[in-house]
């Protein structure tokens, strides 16, 4: 087995699972080894991503380690597959690689969800909302980050398109929609953008009105990436500093269950495109 230098975040994601199926069955490294035939050290490097694992492989681990889980195994041989960067590696020289881990995670997942207090998801952006936040940035970016930036956003927002769009569900808080980004024309535009997707039927937009007042979560922005099997899913929150990737199993019920009283109180889709439509003629 070859070594890899730069394991793309799937990659990163199959050692990680490897490694909790190892101690879910209770073995040491050492143990689960010997049960493949291999050294500590292959193991080691196979659960650190710095290996390659073939589908053979993960399959003897699965019965090695008294995994049943048919979905979750084929879920972990998926993991396997495409070593290289997909159109996000485009951007590897100019950007930071959170960005491009972002990219990939939205890129293969099965269903999106997001929760947003302060700004309008990026997947539902306009160019130019998405370009003046970016001109925003403390410390600033030069001309070209702020074009590279907000051109691997708009790409982004290619998974909501074609033929087979993944389905996305958004959660805005009113706070979001009512900051001006850009000036009134810009922030027109972004309202008459966000009412068109919401139109679209793999499309879900709620939002959370001030009038609600405290409700869980509020502060947080995050977006809930579902994999091919729950165990496989993967949580990301927008920090200054970038991105946090987070895929612990309790972590993910907490957010789920989260995300679950952030839709409990938000309107319904129907009165959510109300509410945006009279915010557009206030404008």
């Amino acid at each position: 087995m070859a070594a890899r230098t730069a394991p793309t975040l799937r990659r990163l994601r199959l050692g990680t699972e490897l490694r909790r199926l190892r101690e879910r069955a209770d073995l040491t490294a050492t143990e689960g080894a010997r049960l493949l035939g291999i050294s500590q050290a292959q193991l080691s490097n196979i659960e650190a991503s710095r290996f390659g694992v073939s589908p053979e492989r993960i399959r003897a681990m699965a019965l090695n380690y008294r995994c049943a889980d048919e979905r979750y195994v084929e879920g972990l041989i998926d993991l396997a597959g495409d070593r290289k960067p997909g159109w996000w590696g485009t951007f590897q020289e100019v950007l930071p690689r959170p960005l491009l881990d972002v990219a990939e995670l939205e890129h293969y997942s099965t269903a999106l969800r997001s929760a947003n207090t302060a700004h309008v998801p990026g997947l539902l952006q306009t160019t130019d909302h998405a370009r003046e936040i970016m001109r925003q940035a403390v410390p600033a970016f030069s001309r070209s980050d702020v074009e590279h930036r907000v051109n691997l956003r708009l790409q982004r927002q290619g998974l909501l398109e074609g033929a087979e769009p993944v389905p996305y569900q958004a959660i805005v808080h009113e706070a979001a929609l009512r900051v001006p980004v850009g000036g009134r024309d810009v922030a027109k535009r972004q309202l008459a953008h966000l009412l068109d997707q919401s139109e679209r039927e793999h499309i879900t937009l709620q939002v959370i009105p001030f009038a609600i007042g405290a409700y869980p979560g509020s502060g947080q922005t995050l977006v809930y990436a579902h994999g091919v099997v729950p165990q496989l899913d993967t949580v990301y929150l927008d920090q200054s500093h970038g991105p946090l990737m987070v895929d612990a199993e309790a972590e993910l019920d907490a957010y789920r269950a989260l995300l679950a009283r952030m839709e409990s109180v938000a309107l319904t889709p129907s009165k959510s495109r109300d509410f945006i439509h009279t915010m557009t003629t206030e404008l």
